[in-house]
């Protein structure tokens, strides 16, 4: 249409009509219309540019798309498939785990004499530990006590033994003494025959109830406290190996169940339909192929296509240019008040160019209209029918339309109906495949991981199974009358009298008689009597210093021991009585909570156990059910798809048919206006010269004739 009807504007200008003749009449709005005119073509001009610069931008923008789509349709197709093994993966990994948590349990079995003998064993340790301590302290204080009695005994022995030399002496000198104190030559020798009585080491050094003492010390050494020591650590220290032996039968036949439950978890991969997840893979690995072999048709279609869309790009560009040009151009060489047909060449060359966007308009409009139509149709019509409903849902509920494509429900075998618009909400919100595919009404978790038969077998076992601790006696009737005894003799021990007699010997001082027979012999006449005077005194300090010398350090060597004694003897009433009570304790302990303590224990083991499995089977339901398969990937993948196709390349294609049209529409104006305008610049054939100047001519007053 517009190319015939520039053939007869042409025409009709030929023939010097529709402002086809040279000719421009002057008149004083000329000015106004060119700036009206010129300002309106101006206005008109930018409109276009902005039309041309979005068609190139939008082309520009959809090769990209095109480009692009490729590498962005594998990126998503790569999103799904990595989102189909995640799922497979993870169901795997559930069940992997059953295996794990299967070992565990096998691995627990098989160390029962460490873990449970251990928590047996605990108990036990803390009653019957303080009696151990006790007995222990008991026994190194008795051996004390025996090695304190020896050194007693030696010491004893000793200082008897130098007492009666010593008294032996003192005998043979008093003897002397009383033959020189009878002699008639010895001069007032009857005085000190009275002192001569007191002269005597009649002394017998004896302990009451040391021998007892002794005897029940070493009726204690002869029980064997060590003995009964290591007796007592090698019941406890064998209580993990009697628990090993005792559940030797039980452990193997919960292993055997064991077994059983670990064949039972697989049956939870198998139920979950996975296979269909391996269809999807192969379908989306052929969609893969069959892009892979299109992509490079689809580039060279792409670059034609943009070739062409530049080259229309170009044409609105060349019209843009020529108006540009010849409003440039024409201001430039005009000359208001010059005749039009003087006008310059860049003047006419200005309107030349305005008269040659307005051809140009004309003869590429048609292209231009065929263009639009053909890419309204395509670009207007996939928005409208798929872009706006993917858009606003409504495509998804056509998808839905029964008959349409397969029954998702019919093929998955679920009860309900499930639909393409529910399974893309669900998947909006990251729902898992549980939910999402409705599987719990195809596979019913709880039986699958139901092992609670199993378990209660294992239970039951164990339960039945009789562990046997023997009870020991820690202490006979016997052995506590012993120790009663020798606490009680240890206590009652008379540490007085043997001081009294060690005070007794400490005492003796015979430098006194001997000093008194010195006196005696200094009035003695006779010197034979002097002499044995003297030397029996000089005997009788020599006695003396042997005793200060050799007895009264034996003394200090004894009453050392002596005290060493009584400290232990003080201390044995006491750990003895502690022995009797922790021991009477441990006793009644062992008597009465023996049987319970194991069945306890045992309990709280096979418990420990059996609660791996509870805590597997809440975690791998909470898994499936809650974990496994988020499907936002497959929202995203449907979304990405969406983006490529209607936000890149149907918008991008809309955008360059509306520019290509907007720049159609302002063809017109820019059409009327550079025509009208160009006359304003282009050299006339024809002058018409206009005077807006009227020039009055004087009228003398006196010519005027007046009627």
């Amino acid at each position: 249409m517009m190319p015939i009807v520039g053939f007869f504007l042409a025409c009709c200008r030929c023939c010097g009509n529709c402002g086809g003749k040279m000719y421009q009449k002057q008149t004083s709005c000329i000015p106004c219309r060119r700036r009206t005119l010129y300002w309106s073509a101006f206005v008109t001009t930018v409109i276009i540019l902005a039309g041309n610069i979005c068609m190139f931008k939008s082309n520009e923008a959809l090769k990209v798309s095109v480009d692009h789509s490729t590498m962005q349709l594998n990126t998503t197709i790569d999103n799904i498939h990595t989102f189909l093994t995640a799922v497979t993966q993870q169901v795997d990994h559930v069940v992997n785990e059953s295996y794990k948590t299967i070992k565990e349990v096998s691995r627990n079995l098989d160390d029962i004499g460490r873990q449970l003998g251990t928590e047996i064993q605990e108990p036990f340790n803390k009653t019957l530990s303080p009696a151990l301590h006790a007995v222990r302290l008991l026994n190194q204080e008795t051996r004390k006590t025996s090695i304190q009695l020896n050194k007693l005994n030696s010491s004893l022995a000793q200082l008897q033994s130098n007492v009666d030399h010593l008294q032996a002496n003192v005998t043979a000198v008093k003897s002397r003494i009383s033959e020189t104190l009878s002699n008639p030559n010895c001069t007032g020798c009857d005085n000190l025959k009275p002192e001569l009585q007191k002269l005597t080491l009649d002394i017998s050094i004896t302990i009451p109830g040391l021998n007892e003492l002794q005897s029940t010390v070493d009726e204690v050494i002869n029980i064997n406290l060590t003995s009964k020591i290591e007796e007592l650590e090698d019941y406890l220290n064998s209580i993990p190996q009697r628990v090993i032996n005792d559940t030797k039968d039980v452990v193997q036949k919960s292993k055997q169940l064991l077994g059983d439950i670990k064949a039972q978890f697989p049956r939870v991969t198998s139920s979950i339909p996975l296979s269909a997840l391996t269809n999807v893979s192969g379908a989306l690995n052929r969609v893969h192929g069959e892009i892979g072999r299109v992509a490079p048709v689809v580039e060279r279609a792409e670059h034609i296509r943009w070739k062409v869309c530049v080259a229309l790009c170009c044409v609105v560009l060349l019209v843009v240019v020529c108006n540009v040009l010849g409003l440039v151009l024409g201001p430039l060489g005009l000359t208001p008040k010059v005749d039009p047909t003087k006008r310059s060449c860049t003047a006419n060359c200005g309107g030349t160019f305005l008269m040659m966007g307005a051809g140009f308009s004309f003869l590429f409009s048609w292209l231009f209209m065929i263009v639009v139509v053909l890419l309204f149709l395509l670009g207007g019509n996939v928005y409208t029918l798929l872009c706006r409903p993917w858009n606003n849902g409504q495509l998804l509920k056509f998808i839905d339309t029964p008959g349409l494509i397969p029954d998702i429900s019919q093929t998955l075998g679920l009860k309900t109906n499930i639909s393409f618009s529910d399974i893309y909400r669900d998947c909006e919100e990251n729902q898992p495949l549980w939910t999402t595919l409705r599987l719990y009404e195809l596979i019913n978790l709880g039986d699958l991981l139901n092992v609670s038969t199993y378990t209660e077998q294992i239970r039951q076992q164990f339960e039945s199974t009789d562990i046997n601790l023997s009870i020991i006696t820690l202490l006979r009737p016997e052995v506590k009358n012993q120790l009663s005894s020798f606490s009680n003799k240890a206590k009652n021990f008379d540490f007085t009298a043997i001081r009294q007699q060690m005070n007794n010997i400490s005492r003796i001082n015979l430098n006194g008689t001997a000093d008194e027979l010195d006196k005696l012999a200094a009035i003695q006449t006779n010197t034979d009597t002097r002499k044995e005077l003297q030397n029996e005194a000089r005997d009788l300090r020599k006695i003396q210093n042997s005793i200060e010398t050799t007895t009264i350090p034996q003394l200090e060597n004894l009453n050392s021991t002596i005290k060493g004694l009584q400290s232990l003897t003080e201390k044995i009433h006491g750990t003895v009585g502690e022995v009797l009570n922790d021991l009477g304790a441990a006793q009644d302990f062992l008597n009465t909570n023996t049987t319970q303590i194991v069945k306890t224990e045992s309990s709280k083991f096979v418990d420990c156990q059996l609660g791996y499995f509870i805590t597997y089977t809440y975690w791998a339901n909470v898994t499936i059910t809650q974990q496994v398969g988020r499907c936002r990937p497959v929202a995203g993948a449907v979304d990405s798809v969406e983006i490529i196709l209607c936000s890149h390349m149907v918008n991008s294609l809309n955008t360059f048919w509306f520019s290509l049209g907007w720049c159609m529409i302002f063809f017109i104006p820019s059409i009327i206006f550079s025509i009208k305008l160009a006359k304003y610049y282009r050299r006339m054939k024809y002058s018409d010269v206009y005077d807006d100047h009227i020039i009055m001519n004087h009228i003398p007053l006196g010519q005027m004739n007046v009627t």
